[in-house]
């Protein structure tokens, strides 16, 4: 492979406009002087091979398979060519002014920057007019005519390519000043991005925690204080509490390494809903009325797993406050929703002045899988928590 660089690709509009300048050149440039051979006698052959060797030098410029941009030595080269080549013709019949003039904008497209530009095209034009002093001598009317319409031309292209220039390099500087801004817009949002996602997990670690390991540690620390209190009184009991605190102290133990290690989560269908329910009894005495889905499709791990950690929230809540007798639990799955429905006949509370973790984080759980929770209860009128999601198949 080539180790030259590589040419910026030209924009559409650049393409359409120097096809445009090709067409110029090719019938306000060429074409005039090719017509005008017929006058020119002997001499017309030498200016018919100087238009032969500009039509083609410039074809094989422009005419580039696959649309490669134009190499810098190709541009040095014809421009090279052309300068001695519209000297040339301004010597022969069939050249002259016109052609240089029609022939200065390739020096602002091909020359390397603007002051090869101007150099290039001053010695275009200064070969133009020398080769008319060649052809006809110094007279007042060639002083008056061609020098004068060479030398506006090269005037005028150059203050139009110093100033077009100007503009552009203005442009760039503005767009490389947005790019430059937006580049640090872009850093900034990556940024908030990574802070966001970083503030995201650490409520998801925390609500994970609270519903699990906090909970646990909880009910814990409750089983250990009644058997405290029952270490004389009821050894049967207190063997059971025991169990109870052994068997929590395992669960929260794996729920850890959950927390901290790659080991998928598992065990969050019915059988772990049926051990939570069986375990809230043992430890509470309070009984719980449990109706399972009677059918429905396997419900996905992540909803499993919502729907098992607002069961062990809700009973948190009734273990803690409610001072309830009886628990209702209902899980139902219909074609599109799954539904969980806890309910007690605890004292209840006024539901728009609770606060704390527990509920918000329920909420924020259902709400990430496009789910829902709704709570009901007043004083003396027990709660009911219902958690809707949608019912998404076994993955």
């Amino acid at each position: 492979m080539s180790s030259e660089p590589r040419q910026p690709e030209e924009g559409l509009g650049i393409r359409r406009l120097h096809r445009w300048y090709d067409v110029c050149w090719v019938f306000l440039g060429l074409a005039p002087s090719a017509i005008a051979l017929h006058h020119g006698g002997p001499k017309g052959w030498w200016s018919a091979a100087v238009l032969a060797v500009l039509g083609v030098s410039y074809g094989l410029l422009r005419l580039r398979p696959g649309g490669r941009p134009v190499r810098p030595l190709a541009r040095t080269a014809f421009l090279w060519l052309l300068i001695p080549a519209l000297g040339a013709m301004a010597a022969l019949p069939g050249g002259g002014a016109a052609l240089l003039i029609v022939s200065l904008p390739m020096f602002w497209i091909y020359a390397d920057g603007p002051r090869g530009a101007v150099v290039l095209s001053g010695a275009a034009t200064a070969a133009s007019v020398l080769g008319g002093v060649a052809d006809q001598g110094w007279s007042p009317d060639f002083g008056t005519g061609n020098t004068t319409a060479a030398l506006i031309g090269y005037a005028t292209s150059a203050l139009l390519g110093l100033w077009l220039h100007h503009v552009a390099t203005r442009n760039d500087a503005r767009a490389e000043r947005l790019g430059a801004e937006l580049e640090a817009a872009q850093q900034q949002l990556a940024q908030a991005h990574r802070r966001e996602g970083a503030a995201a997990e650490r409520e998801r670690l925390a609500r994970e925690i609270h519903d699990t390991l906090a909970q646990g540690f909880a009910s814990i620390v409750v089983l250990a204080e009644a058997a405290r209190t029952s270490l004389e009184s009821d050894p049967a009991r207190r063997a059971q509490q025991l169990r109870s605190i052994e068997q929590t102290s395992r669960e929260n133990l794996a729920e850890a390494r959950a927390l901290v290690g790659p080991a998928p989560r598992t065990g969050a269908g019915t059988d772990a809903l049926r051990r939570t329910l069986e375990r809230f009894t043992e430890d509470t005495g309070i009984p719980v009325t449990a109706e399972p889905p009677e059918h429905g499709p396997e419900l996905d791990q992540t909803t499993r797993i919502a729907l098992l950690r607002c069961t062990q929230e809700s009973l948190a809540n009734v273990r803690k406050h409610a001072a309830a007798t009886t628990v209702g639990l209902v899980l139902s799955v219909g074609p599109g929703t799954v539904e969980l429905e806890i309910t007690d006949d605890g004292r209840g509370f006024r539901v728009d002045e609770a606060s704390g973790f527990g509920l918000d984080g329920m909420r924020r759980r259902l709400a990430e899988l496009a789910g829902e929770l709704t709570v009901t209860s007043s004083p003396g009128d027990g709660t009911r928590v219902l958690a809707v999601l949608p019912a998404r198949g076994q993955e």
